[in-house]
């Protein structure tokens, strides 16, 4: 039913319409009401939310204690409290705090039971957010629509900044002016193998020329330089939601709203563990869980042949961390396995039981060789890749970067002594162009709203986003949407481009 009461509009406070004379509008106190919903007469109280309240006054006359099984996390405690104050009741009441649905961790979850006092804090930081966007949302959408003068615009403590963002991206996009640069791309071949070499970057193309020229006459290389490094990539840790959305838009080009409602869709069915997380990690206890779930995955397809390869006596706990676990921990799959999923489920399912398997496998290693030549006074290089263990990068059969450097070659190299000569078959002038800030995908903006704050100059304030940024796992997809339904932005295949009016 997600929230049955909220905080009064400006109407109930006397403050009718959009008038410059009643700003700033400050409740003191705030005043909470059933929920609100858009009448042709005006917004008027749901007759759904009205229906569901009697319910629960009459329930919560019957009984001694109350047990709050809402979300457990911020929301879902003020969906609570809200409901709680605004029928003035004054009945103890325990909380149910649970990250999944099954039975198993339902009939924990009622053994461990909370006292309710515990998450006060928890309350009071929803309640404070609550108001601060009431406050700001009606302030500044009523003050700026007075000055305006053509209709509605509205603003919000998080929906502004993130609408700044993207119309700062594309302003950098639309106004960058492109460069040319010139790279010199050399073959060459020894022992039966081709492989090829790149130099720095050249802005002067007649200095590019002239290099080709003598390459031309004198085709030979000197390496001046081998350097050999054992590179160990740990595997990633478990998806939170912010990342879960970032992955399924740039795989699939889910939207972030779309991804959440999949995933609360596979949360209520069971499927997997809470999908609003912040968090990347797992607590010592949930780790115990992890053998069983690795144990269903080698006995159920696609995952079988990934989860066989999967060491269960020597698991990786790097994603083990009680400190770093949230109100929720990291995304998993729970010991029930699904049946009749639509596309898009199987999709989600699929991403959260693959990362399970790659976080608890070993990492990937690699033998990295970068070589650099000399040729007329410019350093050209090369380097070589060779995994020799695929670790976790072996479960879904990634081994490489999407984002792999062109200079990057994956087949085994022969000797390259330093000080030994290379022959040039053949030299090419490369010609490029400086490439502008890339527009905002919704992982883009995901990704700048989770990481929000650290160009600031200020460090007091840059301390106060540190590892928050703005909005939360469970609202940014929220904030997305917004923008697009309120006409600031709009999706151009799968970039977001802000309208006139969002750019006014």
């Amino acid at each position: 039913m997600g929230h049955l009461v909220q905080l009064a509009l400006p109407e109930e406070y006397g403050c009718q319409g959009f008038q410059r004379e009643h700003l700033p509008i400050l409740p003191e106190p705030f005043v909470l009401v059933p929920k609100q919903i858009p009448t042709e007469k005006g917004y008027r109280a749901d007759p759904m939310a009205l229906k569901q309240l009697k319910v629960i006054e009459k329930l919560f006359k019957q009984c001694d204690v109350i047990i709050v099984a809402t979300d457990a996390g911020r929301e879902g405690e003020l969906i609570f409290r809200y409901i709680y104050h605004y029928l003035n009741c004054q009945k103890p009441f325990k909380r149910l705090w649970i990250s999944s649905l099954t039975e198993k961790a339902i009939k924990m979850g009622f053994e461990q039971l909370k006292s309710g006092r515990d998450f006060d804090l928890l309350y009071q930081a929803a309640q404070k957010r609550s108001e601060a966007d009431w406050l700001v949302g009606i302030n500044a959408t009523q003050a700026l629509s007075i000055a305006v003068g053509e209709g509605v615009y509205s603003l919000g403590r998080v929906q502004t900044p993130t609408l700044a963002m993207v119309c700062k991206r594309y302003l950098e996009h639309t106004n960058f002016t492109k460069k040319p640069f010139f790279q010199l791309k050399l073959k060459h071949q020894k022992e039966h193998t081709d492989f090829f070499s790149f130099s720095e970057s050249i802005a002067d193309k007649k200095e590019a020329e002239t290099i080709e020229r003598q390459i031309e006459k004198n085709p030979v290389a000197e390496v001046i330089s081998v350097e050999q490094e054992t590179v160990q990539e740990t595997p990633p840790l478990l998806y939170d939601l912010t990342g879960l959305q970032k992955e399924a838009n740039k795989k699939y080009g889910f939207s972030a709203d779309e991804t959440l409602q999949v995933a609360q869709g596979l949360y209520e069915q069971k499927y997997i563990t809470y999908p609003r997380t912040g968090s990347k990690y797992i607590s010592e206890d949930v780790w115990a869980e992890i053998p069983s779930l690795i144990r269903l995955l080698q006995e159920s397809d696609p995952f079988s042949a990934s989860a066989k390869l999967v060491k269960i006596t020597a698991l990786n706990k790097r994603m083990v961390n009680d400190l770093k676990v949230t109100d929720h921990h990291g995304l998993l799959i729970t010991e029930r396995f699904p049946t009749n999923l639509s596309a898009k489920e199987h999709t989600i399912y699929k991403m959260i039981a693959f990362r399970l398997l790659e976080a608890v496998s070993e990492p990937c290693v690699k033998e990295v060789q970068k070589i650099s030549l000399e040729v007329f006074h410019k350093c050209f290089t090369m380097k070589n890749t060779q995994v020799t263990q695929t670790g976790w990068r072996g479960v879904n059969g990634f081994l490489s970067d999407s984002n792999k450097d062109e200079a990057d070659i994956c087949e085994a190299l022969p000797s390259l002594p330093k000080g030994s000569t290379l022959k040039i078959k053949s030299v090419e002038i490369l010609s490029k162009t400086t490439q502008p800030p890339a527009l905002y995908t919704e992982a883009g903006l995901l990704s700048a709203m989770e990481t929000a704050g650290r160009d600031l100059e200020s460090k007091q304030q840059r301390q106060l986003l540190q590892g928050s940024g703005i909005g939360t796992p469970a609202t940014r997809a929220a904030i997305i949407e917004t923008l697009l339904k309120r006409g600031y932005v709009v999706r151009k295949q799968k970039s977001l481009i802000p309208t006139e009016k969002g750019m006014q």
